[in-house]
């Protein structure tokens, strides 16, 4: 999600509040299963997940992986990163493309040192405003390496959460899907959940066979063809 608008955060009716725990209470036992072992999911660094979450911009799970714990090793602080050559910064992304996105990582970090003295910026604010931050970004940093209760949409999130309450043409804005990510972000596990409903739209909730039949939320989902 590249915008950098504020993104609503005002309550939205779209389910029972008990069909939203029950929402939560499930997908977050199926993620404790069969989440996926990645190796971003193993650090809080705020500066290695970032990392992670600019390369999986516009890149598969499986190509981000081949590059991921290669850059760290070469470029393991946000302050090494910061003062490297820009030149071998690149070389380092090298087959991963779209090299606007290590560009404006290596100037975020330039801009973490320099104007917040090296300590990682924890708002949502303050991480847009750096280059390359979007909503999605700031709320995966925010959750996963800082545990806050920040929601995330990404496109995964985004199709399950249409598919789940059924959303028509005209709610499914960005602006209307985060009102919604907002709403069912449970407090307090927003960690779990947030790996949860992306793990849920890449392996199952997938955009063109949806495995319906393997679904842990299925008989919540009003877009279920088996739906009592």
């Amino acid at each position: 999600m590249p915008t950098k608008k504020k993104i609503p955060t005002a309550p939205v009716r779209i389910a029972h509040p008990a069909t939203i725990r029950a929402f939560q209470r499930r997908l977050i036992a199926w993620y404790n299963q069969h989440g996926r072992d990645l190796p971003w999911r193993r650090t809080r660094d705020p500066y290695a997940i970032l990392v992670s979450e600019v390369m999986l911009q516009q890149t598969q799970v499986s190509r981000a992986m081949l590059y991921y714990e290669r850059f760290l090793e070469r470029y393991p602080t946000v302050e090494e990163l910061a003062r490297a050559d820009e030149g071998e910064v690149r070389e380092t992304w090298e087959g991963l493309g779209y090299y606007r996105r290590v560009r404006n990582l290596q100037r975020a970090s330039q801009e973490i040192v320099e104007k917040h003295e090296s300590q990682f910026p924890t708002s949502h604010e303050e991480l847009t405003a750096l280059p390359g931050i979007g909503d999605y970004t700031a709320g995966a940093v925010r959750s996963f390496a800082f545990h806050h209760d920040a929601a995330i949409l990404d496109t995964n999130a985004a199709r399950v959460l249409t598919r789940l309450f059924a959303l028509p043409p005209a709610q499914q804005t960005d602006r209307f899907l985060w009102s919604v990510a907002h709403a069912v972000t449970p407090a307090g596990q927003a960690p779990d959940f947030n790996q949860a409903i992306m793990d849920l739209g890449a392996t199952i909730c997938n955009a063109r066979t949806p495995r319906c039949g393997e679904c842990p939320v299925r008989t919540l989902c009003r877009s279920a063809p088996s739906r009592p």
